[in-house]
């Protein structure tokens, strides 16, 4: 099952790290955002994926066609044109990059690759992670047989919660609850029949999740373990604190 991620958003909302790369590239812990989206797929056992381009899109290409050279120690011998790698840590992945448009919208971006896909697939958004269990998500989506699942997850409030009685005392405060609501947090199981609203619009997240709930076609995998996405310096700074205690929720795989 190939696992497509988006990738080719601007990030305008994170403009001190995006004017020299896409925001996938953004790193926590030395490395690319897009790396630990894709270590929690591997952890599972999916290492096919489709890497759809836009803004930057060749630093992502670049990233990966020498990730060797990134990944280890080198010697570069000049005089004899060679590199020799030394600790080489491959990855067992296969990554095909495709570039889907500067200014195309997440439909556009998915319908753009619809060629490289199979039946069933798995999309998600390269910059946002997660301690998800992706055989209990794919394993949901074949049970209830329908074209789509995407994750929720209920963030919490930004600000605290106050009760209040008829009095003006206060019952009781709670941190940061959850908001009650439910978000999608990407990390989607497809078939290639839930393509079919995806055509003549340009972002996934509107009209097309609202056709397929319309119909019955959309089913709502639960996800009550960690979510961040990375749209802000703020949150770059989350996910980078998570990653210097040793402990990143997102972390499920072992070195």
């Amino acid at each position: 099952m190939k696992v497509v991620i988006l990738a080719g958003g601007m990030g305008t909302r994170l403009s001190e790290e995006t004017s020299t790369r896409p925001k996938p590239m953004v790193e926590i812990g030395g490395k690319p955002l897009i790396w630990h989206v894709m270590k929690i797929y591997s952890h599972y056992g999916y290492n096919d994926f489709v890497i759809c381009l836009g803004y930057m899109g060749h630093v992502i290409k670049e990233y990966f066609a020498n990730y060797a050279l990134h990944m280890s120690d080198v010697t570069i011998d000049m005089g004899r044109n060679e590199t020799i790698s030394h600790k080489l840590k491959a990855e067992p992945w296969r990554v095909t990059l495709v570039d889907t448009g500067l200014t195309s919208g997440t439909a556009e971006r998915v319908l753009a690759v619809e060629s490289y896909l199979d039946d069933t697939f798995l999309l998600t958004y390269g910059d946002g992670i997660a301690d998800i269990d992706i055989r209990k998500l794919v394993a949901f989506h074949i049970c209830h047989g329908r074209p789509a699942t995407i994750s929720v997850y209920q963030p919490d409030l930004k600000f605290g919660n106050v009760e209040v009685n008829d009095k003006g005392e206060v019952v009781s405060f709670r941190e940061k609850p959850p908001s009650g609501g439910w978000i999608n947090c990407g990390f989607m199981v497809l078939q290639k029949a839930a393509l079919e609203p995806l055509r003549g619009s340009q972002h996934i997240e509107s009209k097309p999740l609202e056709t397929m709930a319309r119909e019955g076609h959309l089913m709502a995998y639960q996800h009550n373990g960690f979510w961040q996405c990375m749209d802000t310096l703020r949150e770059k700074t989350i996910l980078q604190d998570h990653w210097n205690t040793g402990k990143a929720p997102w972390k499920v795989w072992n070195e």
